[in-house]
């Protein structure tokens, strides 16, 4: 990641810069929490282990939020694991109506023909969630930028969301 030309968690941090400043960020699977170092805004950063004081080690399904009361939430890199919808289900709980999901992930993982995920029924599923699709931007050649806002009202029905099943990352050593 590091020879990208262009890294996802600095198009977020941008997208944040030009956005309010009081919007509360969840940032889910932080990393180093680079996000929350480059911004003025609130950012509660969740990963599953943390030597970082300033991070919150948890599961990134049952994070210590309260129910909406979060602005923005943040994947950047970080639907890892098979267990990716239930990261969503957390988001969607603490965002405000209104509220803004980003997520960037690696191209190589939406691509059809190679195994990935088809990124439409990716969509799809989130919409399915609660969310309106606002952003698919595949401009960029490593990643695809999604941004997606929280429905101001809930449906009553609740059904069973077909999720597809997101490429593993293989990251070779150089």
């Amino acid at each position: 990641m590091s020879h990208w030309p262009e890294q996802p968690v600095n198009v977020i941090i941008k997208w944040l810069k030009d956005h309010n400043r009081s919007f509360i960020v969840a940032d889910f699977g932080c990393g180093d929490a680079r996000l929350a170092k480059n911004v003025k805004n609130k950012v509660f950063s969740f990963d599953l282990i943390s030597k970082d004081p300033s991070v919150i080690a948890c599961d990134m399904s049952k994070t210590p939020l309260d129910s909406s009361t979060v602005d923005v939430a943040v994947f950047c890199l970080s639907l890892m694991g098979t267990d990716y919808p239930s990261y969503l289900n957390e988001a969607q709980r603490v965002l405000k109506p209104g509220g803004w999901l980003l997520i960037a992930e690696v191209k190589s993982r939406f691509d059809p023909i190679t195994g990935g995920a088809d990124p439409n029924k990716f969509v799809k599923a989130i919409s399915e969630l609660g969310f309106t699709s606002v952003l698919k931007d595949f401009s960029n050649k490593m990643f695809i930028l999604f941004h997606f806002q929280k429905k101001k009202r809930e449906s009553s029905k609740s059904k069973a969301i077909e999720w597809p099943e997101l490429k593993p990352c293989l990251y070779k050593r150089r």
